[in-house]
């Protein structure tokens, strides 16, 4: 087991997690739900699902001691006069919330499905937002069984009333609030510092270790320190003269190593992609060829941040960073995502590496203020010490969008991690 190191210091007890966490998740829900309810129009917002089958948005709207939905769940989020938001939970484990919910279920005395309608009616509503939604996800999780019992228990009246609030779970899961923003980049430090452990001698013995084998330390490193990995952590290697390399092949000196990783640490995801050089025997650097390439991933990472511009859709800065790199003689591939509670997050899809043209729908949706995004893309160029073979820089990086201004969260990378 490699010797503990700053980065694993730095993760919290997971009391301490909850604590932190739970602060953020009221501060939230005082600042960053009202806001987002006015702005798309809704009174109220209601959330229902059962265990096992938690809609996307639930489980960020409930303490950490809360796990799953618990039978079934209702959430019902109620603009009042002044602009605030009256927080409503129907459950039988309500008791278990906290303080920020008021329970409004009396068990004795009605069913739960009743219990809703008598508060739907109570607050009479002029625009209720159920989470259906053909474009995201993240807004599409009122199952059918769920849907059909809702339209019974509010009746004609107040369904005709209700729409799909898929902007509404967009925006609450996109914000990063202040605290968040500040915390964020310790998060990415974590997964660099993880990064370049498995990039390092303590991990890779040339000859022997597979790209496999790193994939599996990382993923193994990461459940040992407590994080919780969102995919399986892999890496892949080019060689000269080889186009195709076993990830199950032993590594040897004079190979390019690309890995992607990502966890979930205080309830904000990370997801990096770097590269390393295994050097030969007298070598001190990798060939300036090799360098010409990470150079080049780097420029397109300039030309990409140039292009976040608030307002302005994900298909346009996806078609804007994509004209400027040709121009400048780039052979560019952008497929940058947003970033938060999950690792492909709610927001704006800036390209798909298989879908250069733009992605109608996900691609429409607006860059706004205080999001946080994978700036993920790729640039391939033939080198001359591998006899013009093309190498491809795959990279990614955790940035944030805000004063109107891309920000790496905990910088990039601009040098290859060196094996010797």
């Amino acid at each position: 087991m490699p010797r503990s190191s700053d980065y694993e210091r730095k993760i919290l007890p997971l009391r301490e997690q909850a604590r932190v966490t739970d602060g953020w998740l009221r501060q939230r829900l005082e600042t960053v739900l009202p806001a987002v309810m006015a702005r798309e129009g809704f009174d109220m917002w209601i959330i229902i699902c059962r265990e096992y089958n938690e809609d996307p948005v639930l489980l960020t709207l409930l303490p950490a001691t809360s796990m799953s939905a618990r039978r079934r769940t209702m959430l019902v989020l109620s603009r009042n006069e002044s602009g605030a938001v009256d927080r409503f939970m129907l459950s039988r484990s309500g008791g278990r919330r906290g303080d920020l919910y008021e329970g409004v279920w009396n068990e004795d005395s009605e069913d739960q499905w009743q219990a809703l309608a008598r508060v739907v009616r109570e607050r009479d509503p002029k625009s209720i937002g159920i989470n259906i939604s053909e474009t995201f996800a993240f807004g599409d999780g009122l199952s059918h069984t769920e849907y059909r019992l809702l339209s019974e228990a509010l009746g004609e009246k107040y369904m005709s009333r209700a729409r799909g609030a898929e902007r509404l779970a967009v925006g609450w899961l996109e914000h990063r609030t202040e605290a968040e923003i500040a915390a964020y980049p310790g998060i990415v430090q974590i997964a660099h510092g993880i990064v370049a452990e498995a990039f390092s001698s303590r991990v890779v013995h040339p000859g022997i270790t597979t790209a496999n084998d790193i994939g599996w330390w990382m993923r193994q490193r990461m459940s040992d320190m407590g994080l919780r990995a969102w995919f399986h952590s892999n890496v892949d290697v080019q060689r000269k003269g080889e186009p195709h390399v076993s990830p199950d092949d032993p590594i040897v000196p004079g190979d390019l190593l690309h890995c992607d990783m990502g966890f979930i640490y205080l309830g904000l995801a990370t997801d990096v992609q770097q590269l390393a050089y295994v050097l030969k025997p007298g070598e001190t650097d990798a060939p300036p060829g090799l360098k010409a390439v990470l150079a080049a991933g780097n420029r397109l990472q300039d030309i990409h941040a140039g292009e976040f511009v608030e307002g302005r859709k994900g298909n346009e800065i996806l078609a804007a960073t994509l004209e400027k790199a040709v121009a400048e003689g780039l052979a560019p591939c952008v497929y940058s995502h947003p970033l938060g509670f999950h690792g492909h997050g709610a927001g704006p899809t800036i390209g798909l590496y298989d879908h250069q043209e733009g992605v109608p729908g996900r691609g429409d949706y607006e860059l706004r203020e205080n999001t946080c995004y994978a700036m993920e893309l790729n640039v391939k160029v033939p080198v001359p010490e591998w006899d013009g073979q093309v190498v491809t820089a795959a990279l990614e990086e955790d940035i944030v969008f805000t004063g109107g201004k891309v920000r790496f969260l905990d910088g990039r990378q601009k040098a290859f991690h060196l094996i010797r």
